[in-house]
């Protein structure tokens, strides 16, 4: 009887969702990404501090992104040993890393404190959906709700900080900043280090045996990364860039790419947990059809138009995310932080490439046409959403 009742506890349990742990993880996330998030405000003061073209600017996404491709050992890893601490140590060690930008001497150490920066962030972004899936019981879009609204706001707070102590501090004397990232890992540490996690994986299963089981969930959400990832350039890398060139001053840049993240926050907290109630399908047509044509618009209006077409946009593409994450951990069994790991990786990959491109067009053309292609691209995938396998 005693063991009766203990089963179901558990199976409670696992059903349940745990809104302290969920929010735990979900503040890791946004503490990282405070951080991770500074180099679009500071590419212009970069740029006029080195004097590099907007290709090299764009390049410089590359080189935080390209340590994506290990996303998927890491994801092998995480499915065999503890993953909390990849989460505790990540915001600090982002945080170093990013807090020097300002004081490189150069575009390579500029590149090199970026590679470390983008390492520390596969370590986080790998496991960390995998752990707020495993706590979010049977609600698993609302916990991805939570997680990708700890990095949009993060997104909408790193520029405003970056601006606010460069404006205080100069560009060469705010790397002090650094000591709120460290100071988060502490406090991460203490709040998630008794928390109770699934016992790693007993099969030790391969990243090819991983893609066999995942591939007809992967394949679509790759080809929707792949023509969506012009437009994620164009909002994340040169949205200030943008701006600026319209006649903007350096702090209503950044302050743009908060309000885009803000509005991004609303819609990824939103559109996890509808899906949950309406279909993942449906939201994710809902929301890939809107963006674009609100992009086009964008770009072709002037005034007080921007702000509201931006609103929407950020509403709208950013909201997507949580719900590809949830189908990918409701589709992937035994090993989910590996299946992750290749969704995360395939993602971070095509979004390295991305924004050099991006910045290639722009230079050879402008920047209104860059971000005007990029919207039709991003057009053109709606149509992948059928290919979608339904929940599973």
């Amino acid at each position: 009887m005693l063991e009766s009742q203990t089963l179901s506890v558990t199976a409670e349990s696992k059903r349940r969702f745990h809104t302290d742990q969920v929010l735990t993880v979900a503040g890791a996330h946004l503490v990282h990404d405070v951080f991770s998030s500074f180099l679009a405000p500071l590419l212009p003061l970069l740029i006029e501090k080195l004097g590099f073209s907007l290709a090299l600017a764009g390049s410089l996404s590359f080189f935080q992104r390209i340590p994506s491709v290990v996303n998927p050992f890491i994801g092998i890893f995480a499915d065999r040993v503890d993953l909390r601490p990849l989460i505790i140590l990540a915001p600090g060690v982002t945080a170093v890393a990013m807090s020097l930008l300002g004081v490189a001497p150069s575009y390579a150490v500029l590149a090199l404190l970026l590679l470390a920066a983008g390492l520390s962030s596969a370590a986080l972004h790998v496991p960390g959906p995998v752990l707020v899936a495993q706590v979010s019981g049977d609600r698993v879009g609302k916990g991805m709700s939570f997680w990708m609204t700890g990095g949009e706001l993060a997104r909408t707070l790193g520029p405003l900080f970056v601006v606010g102590a460069v404006s205080l501090l100069t560009l060469e004397g705010s790397w002090p900043m650094m000591a709120v990232g460290v100071a988060a890992s502490v406090v991460i540490y203490a709040r998630i280090k008794d928390v109770a996690i699934r016992p790693p994986s007993q099969s030790h299963g391969s990243l090819r045996q991983t893609w066999r089981a995942m591939r007809r969930v992967l394949l679509p959400i790759g080809g929707i990364v792949l023509l969506r990832a012009g437009m994620q350039a164009a909002l994340t890398n040169f949205l200030p860039i943008y701006m600026t060139a319209r006649g903007q001053s350096f702090e209503s840049g950044g302050a743009t790419l908060a309000l885009l993240q803000l509005a991004g926050a609303g819609g990824a907290f939103a559109t996890g947990t509808l899906s949950d109630r309406l279909g993942r399908r449906r939201i994710l047509l809902a929301s890939m059809s809107t963006a674009p044509l609100c992009m086009l618009v964008f770009v072709n209006v002037g005034g007080w138009l921007l702000v509201p077409l931006l609103v929407l946009v950020g509403l709208t593409f950013i909201s997507s995310t949580p719900v590809v994450m949830a189908i990918v951990q409701e589709h992937a069994r035994e090993h989910p932080a590996t299946a992750n790991g290749l969704y995360m990786g395939i993602s971070f990959v095509i979004s390295s490439v991305s924004p050099t491109l991006l910045g290639w067009l722009a230079d050879v053309t402008s920047l209104q046409t860059a971000f005007a292609c990029a919207a039709l691209l991003a057009l053109a995938a709606v149509p992948l959403i059928y290919f979608l396998p339904g929940k599973h």
